[in-house]
């Protein structure tokens, strides 16, 4: 089943906890320019 989504080019906000117990939230970096940059291991 394909579930077709409306074209917004704004994500939701959202947070999350980092590493050192900081609360992060998307909104956060809004007007800004940053780059994600995910690294995963293990998988084949």
């Amino acid at each position: 089943m394909v579930t077709h989504l409306p074209a917004d080019p704004t994500a939701p906000d959202f947070e999350l906890t980092d590493t050192l117990g900081r609360t992060i939230r998307l909104s956060d970096f809004r007007g800004k320019k940053f780059i994600v940059l995910v690294l995963l291991r293990g998988f084949i």
